[in-house]
């Protein structure tokens, strides 16, 4: 294994960070309506999984995302899972990210979630685990992209003394999924604009696939086909979209009415199969934090396969025996609205005081539906570099799998860590940094 404490690429910080202002390498935060743009901070020491270890957690993720992408599927189809009790019908209609709209949709190549990014974290235990699926427009594989393109500028002799997998790879994935999927036409990638807290990325990744970055105000519906005006003011034909708009706002006349940033009709050419969306709208009803309660079971249901990789310890409030439970043993839990992403929502029981516990019980048996509990994973600390020297903090990995013709790891991923010592909160949201992910390749 490789010592990342002696490499040449810890003297690199300052430069790392230098050329990633440089390439406009930033995260945008809202925050009591402020929009606030910030260098993403990045560190220097990677994280690093040996081979087999990264062949066991990819064969676990192809797993978990062709079970999720089945049972989205199920749901805006036949509903075997529901009327076979593997999951409740109330808890499915209930949650938010379940759409009515999508009712019967056949998404071109019977495929629903192209782009997947899975979030883990390693206990202590040395047992990987699934914290959330993020199957709606989850960010992050532009960061260590670019990142590990300007590793190899400022350290060109690290890459050629260690066997790493060369992440530059997915792009062409993307692209590869774009074209497998798509009805016939120029590939685009739908951005909300400039102010949106990732559009580095959308223009990052439109640039390294060669797909077209476009607003809404730039795409139009004719004759049941989605179409966009190219830099000449010609029309051309869109057979699919990466879309990185909320379902809520990506068609106004069939969503959010007063959504400025979508395309109206651009729903309703994709239930005609004229255009392929990724990810397809309604993914929201298999990413719901109380969902991930029941993607075991749709492991067994689906593949007929035990799950090869778990689940942090989660109880639903819903049932009356895990409500039990919650309560039972509140201080040593995490609490979750499910409603919530981006790190917000997440409150850890142990650090309330009384009156937000009584308060918090008080919503958590009015709503039960509302939350989900987890133990606390006590997950291993990865060292950062400081002025003070190399200084451990908690950190996740976020996971990218592609699903075209097949689902597809991508040999890399975004390592997010906190940069508050006392904080479980890795996300960018909530201030995080981010590291490169070097999977060996022997």
């Amino acid at each position: 294994m490789i010592d990342i404490h002696e490499m040449d690429l810890l003297s690199s910080k300052d430069l790392m960070n230098d050329q990633l202002a440089r390439y406009g390498v930033r995260f945008g935060i809202y925050k009591n309506n402020v929009f606030h743009e910030q260098l993403f901070p990045y560190d220097p020491i990677p994280r690093v999984i040996g081979k087999e270890e990264f062949d066991f957690l990819e064969k676990g993720l192809q797993q978990r995302v062709t079970a999720l992408n089945t049972f989205i599927l199920d749901i805006y189809g036949k509903k075997q899972i529901i009327k076979d009790g593997v999951v409740p019908e109330e808890f499915v209609f209930a949650g938010s990210g379940y759409l009515a709209q999508c009712e019967g949709m056949t998404p071109p190549g019977g495929v629903c979630s192209h782009i997947s990014g899975i979030d883990l974290v390693l206990g202590k235990d040395g047992c990987w685990y699934i914290l959330e699926d993020n199957l709606r427009i989850p960010s992050g594989a532009s960061y260590p992209m670019i990142a590990r393109k300007l590793e190899r500028r400022c350290s060109p002799s690290t890459f050629r003394q260690f066997q790493i997998e060369d992440n530059r790879d997915y792009a062409d994935l993307l692209r590869g999924v774009m074209d497998y999927v798509s009805t016939g036409g120029v590939p685009v990638i739908l951005t909300p604009g400039r102010y949106n807290a990732a559009y580095f990325e959308h223009s990052y990744l439109a640039e390294q696939t060669g797909a077209q970055l476009v607003s809404g105000q730039d795409l139009f519906v004719e004759d049941n086909c989605l179409y966009c005006r190219n830099f000449d003011g010609k029309k051309e034909r869109v057979g699919v979209v990466y879309r990185r708009i909320s379902d809520d706002y990506l068609d106004p006349l069939n969503f959010l009415p007063e959504s400025l940033i979508g395309v109206p009709h651009i729903f309703d050419v994709f239930r005609a199969g004229n255009v392929a969306l990724m990810n397809t709208p309604g993914n929201g009803v298999a990413d719901d934090k109380g969902i991930y309660y029941f993607v075991p079971k749709m492991i067994r249901y689906y593949l007929h396969e035990e799950p090869i990789l778990s689940n942090a310890p989660i109880f639903l409030p819903f049932y009356e025996e895990d409500m039990k439970y919650v309560l039972d043993h509140f201080d040593e839990l995490v609490l979750k609205d499910v409603a919530e992403a981006g790190g917000y929502g997440v409150r850890f029981a142990s650090s309330m005081t009384r009156q937000e516990k009584e308060d918090f019980i008080a919503a958590l048996k009015k709503e039960p539906r509302r939350f989900i509990a987890q133990k606390v994973v006590d997950f291993q600390d990865i060292d950062i570099c400081t002025d003070e020297g190399f200084v451990p903090r908690k950190a996740d990995l976020r996971a990218f799998v592609l699903y075209g013709k097949e689902a597809v790891v991508w040999k890399s991923g975004l390592t997010r860590f906190t940069t508050d010592p006392d904080s479980y909160i890795v996300n960018s949201s909530q201030g995080g940094g981010f590291k490169d992910t070097w999977v060996l390749s022997q």
